[in-house]
């Protein structure tokens, strides 16, 4: 949710008088100084508000927020907008205690939040149409560039052809050559990358089958077999992809896992072999 939205500061302001005791000694500590409030852990919030720690967690779900990590990273975006194309968590004066918790706070924030909203059959199905692939093309343009690269380095164990492309002139290409059996992987945080789009149709066309790891309900979401939704949470027309891009690379992690699970016990000995065949070139552990 986005500050103009909802500003948690100025709501903990107006509803202070409404808080138990406990939680009002959370509040008053929070506003008496919420930029280092922003930096406590859940145990020091509770030892300056002389309350337990289950009590902060109460706070904090009284504000409609996920627990203590969610609301510190919504309490720091109240406190500024964001610093135009760097994060809408940073603020110009962030100190780099401050911006470097406020990323990493961010970050566990929003794999969190996609945790809990990501459609699970959704997965499965995309599972499914990878686990029957003949070859499978990830496509990625920009943030979504280096999430279809590392898509690659995990699926080639698996056996099957697989190449990651991010140029938009390759991935009309390569969906103009596709066929019934392919699977493409198109990635992008908007779902509304129009050569992205184009490039999605014309592998459906083509009998290809395609999943989007994207936006739901976004234009690309609109023309792919299946999409593994994942929703806005980070302005990238404004500011750089960091929590987003970070939450997409979790969604490979997801599907390679479902993927390795599918081919059942007996493909450990082959992922065994691409692991061993790597201990020539590392220095013993110490």
């Amino acid at each position: 949710m986005s500050t103009t939205e909802h500003n948690l500061l100025e709501e903990i302001k107006e509803r202070r008088e409404e808080l138990n005791k406990s939680e009002r000694k959370v509040a008053e500590v929070i506003l008496r100084d919420p930029k280092t409030a922003t930096r406590y852990s859940i145990a020091a919030l509770a030892r300056a508000a002389e309350v337990s720690e289950p009590t902060v967690n109460r706070f904090c779900r009284n504000f409609s927020t996920n627990g203590f990590p969610d609301f510190k990273i919504q309490l720091a975006q109240s406190l500024a907008s964001g610093t135009p194309y760097v994060s809408q968590s940073v603020a110009l004066d962030d100190s780099a205690r401050d911006y470097a918790d406020k990323i990493f706070l961010t970050s566990i924030s929003g794999l969190d939040k996609a945790r809990q909203s990501i459609d699970i059959d959704s997965i499965t199905e995309a599972v499914d149409y990878l686990i029957q692939a003949k070859q499978i093309a990830f496509f990625g343009v920009g943030g979504s560039a280096p999430v279809a690269l590392d898509a690659q380095h995990k699926f080639f164990r698996f056996n099957i052809p697989v190449m990651a492309y991010d140029d938009f002139l390759m991935h009309r290409m390569v969906a103009a050559a596709s066929s019934t059996g392919d699977v493409i992987v198109t990635i992008s945080y908007t779902g509304r990358t129009k050569e992205m789009v184009d490039a999605a149709q014309l592998a459906r066309d083509n009998g290809a089958t395609v999943i989007a790891i994207t936006s739901p309900d976004s234009p690309l979401s609109r023309v792919c077999t299946t999409t593994v939704g994942v929703s806005n949470q980070e302005d990238t027309d404004v500011y750089m992809p960091m929590a987003s891009r970070i939450i997409h690379l979790a969604v490979i992690d997801i599907l390679a896992t479902g993927v390795t699970l599918k081919r059942g016990p007996a493909f450990q000995a082959h992922l065994k072999k691409i692991k061993d065949s790597l201990k020539a070139t590392r220095f013993p552990n110490e």
